[in-house]
């Protein structure tokens, strides 16, 4: 019964990356991607392991997650999270949540603290309360380019459609060295969204899914067009008849283009260790560890390796 080899995957999301944008998004990637390798590396878990990945990512203002998330169309922060555990397909989320500084932990403690999978709004709140999360003001997770961009989006001939394209949903995958998978997706959502809009970062089998029997996937891009295709489901469905993590997730992408005219991302890890990062949108900030290696690209087509030394070694110094 051999010791599984961990691997991680993370994405930032999946649109486009603005220029100046790139090189925050590539770190932000990378480190978390490093982070979440050093506790599968140590032994610890998938679900650990993805948590603290995407919680890296929610702290980082380059994505739209926690710090950095876009604001609705009354300027507030609103987010939802998933996590699930491949093992027993226990599964936590919120939705519509403010004034946290790390929905993933929250969506954690719904799994393991609650008889439910999923907590909105208030009521997210007050579990939070209850389970001693500090408040965090919504000012504090609001960056200067979040609200630029939803002053822009208010003004009367703005498409808010065309500020949709750089999204930065987060999220990972991983299988741990007992071999079980699990899956973490964390998002502020769409800008300039109806207040109590919910996307499907939130919804179990739209925004990850994670089953030991299969494998794992995160997913990415226009919320409603991944919810109506269920995406992260199909892509283990194809997986299950016999499809490798790739041509799952390009036929599965692939279907949710033609069908319903989305786009969006996916990272996937299939219960041998086996990975993809595949998008139908022009970019997505993706990173992965390996066998002490790291890959990572932003463009269709690109990757840069480096072993996890070298990796770290630029990481202490800065990008």
């Amino acid at each position: 019964f051999g010791r599984m080899k961990p691997v991680i995957v993370v994405h930032g999301g999946a649109g486009r990356i603005f220029k100046e944008r790139e090189e925050g998004s590539r770190a932000g990637v990378v480190r978390a991607a490093l982070r979440g390798y050093d506790i599968l590396k140590q032994g610890g878990s998938a679900l650990d392991a993805v948590e603290e990945a995407v919680r890296s990512m929610e702290d980082d203002p380059h994505f739209n997650a926690g710090c950095g998330s876009v604001l609705n169309e009354k300027g507030e922060v609103e987010m939802d999270a998933i996590i699930m555990d491949g093992k027993t397909l226990d599964s936590g989320a919120v939705s519509a949540v403010k004034c946290i500084a790390n929905p993933i932990k929250l969506a954690r403690l719904v799994m393991e603290k609650t008889k439910h999978m999923l907590l909105t709004d208030r009521g997210a709140r007050l579990f939070a309360q209850a389970m001693g999360i500090p408040e965090t003001p919504g000012e504090k997770l609001i960056t200067e380019r979040s609200r630029e961009r939803w002053r822009k989006n208010l003004e009367p001939d703005s498409n808010p459609e065309e500020f949709q394209k750089d999204l930065g949903t987060v999220g990972a995958v991983a299988i741990d060295s007992e071999g079980n998978v699990a899956c973490a997706t964390s998002t502020g959502g769409l800008s300039n969204k109806l207040i109590g809009r919910v996307g499907d970062t939130a919804c179990i089998g739209s925004g990850g899914y994670a089953d030991n029997h299969s494998g794992a996937t995160s997913t990415t891009g226009h919320g409603e067009s991944i919810m109506k295709v269920v995406l992260a489901r199909l892509i283990l469905y194809h997986m299950e008849q016999g499809l490798s993590p790739e041509m799952a997730a390009d036929t599965a992408l692939d279907y949710m283009k033609t069908r319903v005219g989305g786009l969006g991302g996916v990272i996937v890890v299939n219960n041998s260790g086996e990975w993809a990062a595949r998008f139908s949108t022009k970019q997505m900030s993706w990173a992965t560890v390996k066998d002490d290696q790291l890959h990572c690209g932003i463009y269709a087509g690109e990757r840069h390796t480096k072993s996890v030394d070298e990796a770290l070694i630029f990481e202490s110094e800065g990008f």
